[in-house]
């Protein structure tokens, strides 16, 4: 097994190495994380640093661009009673673009994670998972630009 250092190490080296089917799954093997085989992982992944041995992608899986697996959550060192928890990703799943997954969530077989998703509870199998369409909020009457403060910005906000 690793160091911890080589395992940090190993992740930064796969956060930007080329072969999505070859180098960065090799990389995050040997840093802990439990993979399966035929495991696509784009550039700019990022699967936790702390711990690699709580994430488990089995076969067939693709991680798009820039998305980022959690299997903790808490600032500092390690204390007991803090949230560590498991990621599995099961067989034929893909993970659209920019995706955030957090700790203790299993994503079903042959799931599709549309791009942009947050991950915060278990999917079921055999869906397409992801948030509804960006729809307009409200009308912007002062636009947030150099010089408008981030206070006359949201007082410029107003109801559709």
């Amino acid at each position: 097994m690793a160091s911890s250092l080589t395992k940090k190490l190993f992740a930064k080296i796969a956060f930007f190495a080329p072969g999505g089917f070859t180098f960065r799954p090799w990389l995050h093997r040997a840093r802990g994380v439990q993979m399966g085989e035929n495991v696509w992982i784009s550039q700019y992944v990022y699967i936790d640093e702390v711990h690699p041995e709580n994430v488990i992608i089995k076969d067939n899986v693709g991680i798009g661009l820039r998305s980022t697996i959690f299997a903790h959550f808490y600032w500092g060192k390690y204390k007991p009673g803090k949230r560590v928890g498991k990621v599995v990703i099961e067989k034929n799943v893909y993970i659209g673009a920019h995706c955030v997954i957090l700790h203790d969530v299993t994503i079903g077989e042959g799931s599709v994670i549309a791009a942009g998703s947050v991950i915060n509870k278990n999917v079921p199998p055999g869906v397409l998972y992801g948030p509804p369409s960006a729809s307009p909020l409200a009308r912007v009457t002062r636009p947030l630009i150099k010089g408008v403060s981030h206070k006359e910005f949201l007082s410029g906000l107003r109801k559709l």
